[in-house]
């Protein structure tokens, strides 16, 4: 079977030059990166400050392993009485992945991820935004990292690639040929 970028090198690249005649093999879109979100503002609110902390290690440690790089914290940037949130309480993660952890991450997003997300039926086009695809997984445990057995808490992810493309027709196409699951 053939990897990602190595596919991205030997398949996409040619059929996007032939497609959209580019004459140079740097014109071609390419994935600049992957960042990985998950907020958890709802979750943290109800809990006292011993379950609020074991909550964020939890999350921060699965974060971690889904994606192989330490997650930031995000903090609330006011406070909102309505959610009872206050200025500075973390509110979610976030993992920038660039490079090979960036192809690594994509793989098994496609191969493994997705097909074991519950009822999924492929990303809706719409989905595609400029030369971005941003998919949002509703359950962390379709990771194969994470166990469903040991886990308490499942959290849902916000998946965005960023991609160099300028045009949707692009993009949508880029995706297609890497191999991405989009119906059209």
């Amino acid at each position: 079977m053939m990897r990602l970028k190595e596919k991205y090198q030997k398949e996409v690249i040619p059929a996007m030059m032939k497609k959209f005649g580019y004459g140079n093999k740097m014109a071609v879109p390419r994935f600049e990166k992957v960042v990985v979100n998950a907020g958890f503002g709802r979750q943290i609110v109800q809990k006292n400050p011993a379950e609020r902390k074991k909550f964020l290690e939890t999350m921060l440690e699965q974060l971690s392993l889904i994606t192989g790089q330490r997650p930031i914290l995000t903090k609330a940037k006011k406070s909102i009485a309505g959610f009872k949130i206050k200025k500075g309480t973390p509110v979610g993660a976030m993992v920038t992945l660039r490079g090979q952890r960036m192809w690594d991450f994509l793989e098994r997003l496609i191969n493994i991820v997705l097909p074991r997300s519950r009822d999924f039926k492929g990303i809706p086009e719409r989905s595609i935004n400029l030369g971005n695809l941003t998919i949002g997984i509703r359950e962390s445990i379709a990771f194969p990292e994470i166990s469903a057995e040991k886990t308490r808490e499942i959290f849902g992810l916000e998946v965005s690639v960023v991609t160099t493309a300028s045009t949707r027709e692009e993009a949508s196409e880029l995706f297609r040929l890497a191999g991405f699951p989009i119906k059209f």
